[in-house]
């Protein structure tokens, strides 16, 4: 088999060399050798610290990863996304979210056109809803203002704002309540009503195309159980619901006052929105003020991104020392390791950030790769995974990249709480890179038939992300940065990050499905033997 168009690169066959030559090499000779190295493999930028030298790479693998980029023609590729290039080449789209949070008088071409005023006026009307329910100058149907706000989407409309709120749930208006419905498994809606008044709630619906299969079910269940609480009035649905959503005529038939349909604009992915009117509800529980902060924090990042030497890049920096373990040492994880409850979500919205950008098998040109792409993204905050999966990534025979995310201060000082949660940050990531010795655990009095139990290899890799403390403009900046690192990473690997194929096939055969699980009579079924199988079971079962 011929060399695929990255593996045939001068940097990436230096880069195969040079693996075989370290590949052995450990953490604890590195720091022995070079006193400095704390200090030399370290960056700063936006207001966020990184401490890369934990990492098993020497001066000279960061030279070839840095002509690795350069090679793949990294600096060309970020400059035709900022252009407005249609660089989602499977869809013919551009790929500019970076224009959601660009400030006013900032200009970003879209087929010729400046999108940022664009991107303003929907913010402002943002701004102006939001207050509006804030203040209690919206009312419901009965003339009661809003206590409840139900976020309805899926994918990126649900993670986003999901992650968002709790992350921000420190700003957010305490007199209200948020709560998030995404799965068409009922029991996710009717949990998060419970409790609720319907003339009290209002419901965001957020659905590009206001006909998402899971979305719409859920949808048309609030609209149900909004008018059965509020005596079956249909002139309620207006005052209870908002759409985000680009289909007027599906949301006018819904019930929804097109006044109150946000929109945006198909050059924003699904997994890229939560800074568009997907994020409505994170507007509204902690203030637009807060969200313009959020969205300046996003620019601050894209500016450094756009502009910065690769060798100080954040973004490329991280995107190359992953990818290196990625492709060289067979990592097939990363975990990611929140050192503050309120990113208690922020794994989970990476997973898709990350692995529905990435995760791909053809380049964009439609070739068959031979080298491995995405990997799978995990974590929990600390120091709760401390008590479970570090055991694996201490011990365990995979090699678990970590990156670890901690802050100087913290929004709810208590005591020692936070000097005990930082300690375990730089506890944790020194006891990964160094381990102990059996010498070691022996001179601790253990006896030789326990010492193995009690030995740490140590050389394992990990980043730590320091930042001050968890705002909004803080917030901006860390999603911006794993974007960022998606992007680097993808157009090394020559794919498409920006599309989703790999979503379409279940949904589609899902489809078909519903009709022979919902006939009265035995349908005929064409399936193979197993999901025949399945079908009849389940359509006994539920009688």
């Amino acid at each position: 088999m011929t060399d695929s168009a990255l593996r045939a690169l001068p940097a990436w066959k230096a880069l195969a060399g040079h693996y075989r030559e370290i590949k052995e090499l450990r953490l604890a000779q590195l720091f022995a050798d070079d006193a400095k190295r704390g200090e030399r493999f370290a960056a700063e930028a936006a207001g966020i610290y990184l401490d890369y030298s934990k990492n098993r790479v020497t001066d000279e693998t960061m030279r070839l990863l840095l002509a690795l980029a350069e090679q793949s023609g990294l600096r060309q590729r970020i400059e035709a996304m900022f252009r407005g290039d249609k660089i989602n080449v499977s869809e013919k789209r551009a790929v500019l979210h970076v224009a959601l949070r660009a400030p006013k008088g900032a200009s970003i071409l879209h087929d010729g056109q400046n999108v940022v005023p664009e991107v303003h006026a929907v913010l402002d009307r943002m701004a102006d809803f939001a207050d509006r329910v804030r203040s209690g100058a919206w009312k419901g149907h009965t003339g009661k203002a809003i206590r409840n706000v139900v976020n309805i989407g899926i994918g990126g409309s649900d993670l986003g704002p999901v992650m968002a709120y709790e992350a921000l749930r420190h700003y957010s208006r305490r007199d209200m309540n948020f709560r998030f419905v995404s799965n068409v498994d009922g029991t996710d809606f009717a949990e998060a009503v419970i409790g609720f008044d319907p003339a009290e709630t209002l419901f965001i619906v957020s659905s590009k195309t206001f006909t998402t299969l899971e979305t719409m079910t859920n949808a048309h269940t609030a609209r149900d159980w909004l008018l059965a609480g509020l005596g079956g009035a249909a002139a309620a649905t207006a005052r209870h619901f908002v759409a985000v959503s680009t289909n007027g005529q599906e949301v006018a038939k819904f019930g929804i006052d097109t006044a109150n349909m946000f929109g945006f604009w198909d050059w924003v992915g699904g997994r890229y929105s939560m800074d568009s009117a997907i994020g409505l509800s994170t507007m509204i529980a902690v203030g637009p003020e807060n969200f313009r902060g959020m969205l300046a924090g996003f620019h601050e990042m894209d500016e450094h991104f756009r502009s910065a030497p690769f060798e100080h890049n954040l973004p490329v920096l991280m995107g190359l020392l992953g990818l290196w373990y990625n492709d060289f040492f067979g990592a097939q994880t990363v975990a990611v390791l929140p050192y503050e409850q309120y990113l208690k979500r922020f794994p989970a919205y990476l997973q898709q950030l990350t692995m529905e950008s990435n995760g791909k098998h053809v380049t964009w040109d439609g070739e068959a790769i031979d080298y491995d792409t995405g990997p799978i993204y995990w974590g929990e905050p600390g120091t709760n995974g401390q008590h479970s999966f570090y055991q694996m990534i201490h011990q365990g025979t995979r090699l678990i990249p970590c990156d670890f995310i901690a802050f100087a201060r913290t929004l709810n000082p208590l005591g020692r709480h936070h000097d005990m949660l930082l300690a375990n940050v730089f506890a944790q990531s020194e006891a990964l890179a160094f381990g102990k010795t059996a010498e070691q655990v022996k001179a601790e009095g253990t006896p030789d038939w326990l010492v193995p139990h009690r030995l740490f290899e140590g050389n394992r890799p990990s980043n730590t992300l320091m930042l001050d403390v968890l705002t909004p403009l803080a917030l901006g900046k860390l999603v911006a940065l794993y974007e960022h690192i998606v992007f680097t990473q993808g157009a090394i690997w020559r794919i498409d990050s920006f599309d989703q194929w790999g979503v379409e096939l279940g949904k589609a055969l899902a489809q078909k499905i519903i009709p022979e699980l919902e006939s009265a009579e035995e349908p005929k079924l064409a399936h193979d033997s197993s999901t025949n199988l399945l079908i009849r079971r389940y359509r006994k079962l539920k009688g």
